[in-house]
């Protein structure tokens, strides 16, 4: 039996690719946009959305404060399912190989409630989940501590049975303090080599 309890994914840049700086470059060209995420921290607003704000009021209010860049700060929430794309789809099929194996597979991501329900409705995959852990939902972001334990108390494995991949250093690092297995990812070929290397999938079954 591998150690491996249970296999933990993060969502953004995982299972979905999250560069809203390529949405930004293709509507409105690269030298608006580096104008305006230099004036304005929308990462920074985006993690209210990730603990638990709507996100359409959050991109409202931003826009008033900053009118020289409003119709841009709008397309945020409004165009925002754009921002989260494509799928990475060999992460996806990482995921089902995983369940098809009876490997339980959880989420645990910085995602607003609401921008989850639209994620869901684009794609189908993020209901497979045996557990999901939304940050917005639970008030907290990682790489917070609290958010990791939160998962660990609810599932009841113990640190050491769950692997986890991100693509944030920050997030991998919280992540292994607390003494989980982690997976910096990068692309999902490393990814499905480190679940073969772990013997939780064969070569054919992580193809």
């Amino acid at each position: 039996m591998p150690n491996v309890q249970a296999v933990v994914f993060d969502i953004g840049n995982v299972l979905i690719e999250w560069h809203p700086e390529k949405f930004y470059d293709r509507v409105v060209g690269r030298e608006r946009r580096l104008a305006m995420f230099e004036a304005v921290p929308l990462h920074t607003l985006n993690d209210r959305s990730d603990l638990g704000e709507d996100m359409a009021d959050v991109m409202a209010e931003a826009a008033e404060s900053y009118p020289e860049f409003a119709p841009e700060i709008k397309m945020w929430s409004e165009r925002w399912i754009e921002l989260a794309a494509p799928v990475i789809d060999r992460s996806v099929r990482l995921l089902r190989a995983l369940r098809r194996k009876d490997i339980p597979v959880f989420a645990l991501t910085n995602f607003g409630t609401h921008t989850f329900e639209i994620a869901e409705k684009e794609y189908p995959f993020l209901e497979e989940f045996d557990k999901r852990y939304i940050s917005g939902a639970m008030k907290v972001i990682k790489p917070d501590p609290v958010i990791y334990q939160m998962l660990e108390d609810d599932c009841g494995i113990a640190p050491s049975g769950l692997l986890f991949a991100d693509d944030r250093a920050d997030n991998i690092e919280a992540a292994a303090t607390r003494g989980w297995q982690t997976h910096m990812f990068e692309h999902p070929e490393g990814w499905a080599e480190r679940l073969v290397a772990e013997g939780l999938l064969s070569d054919e079954e992580a193809a």
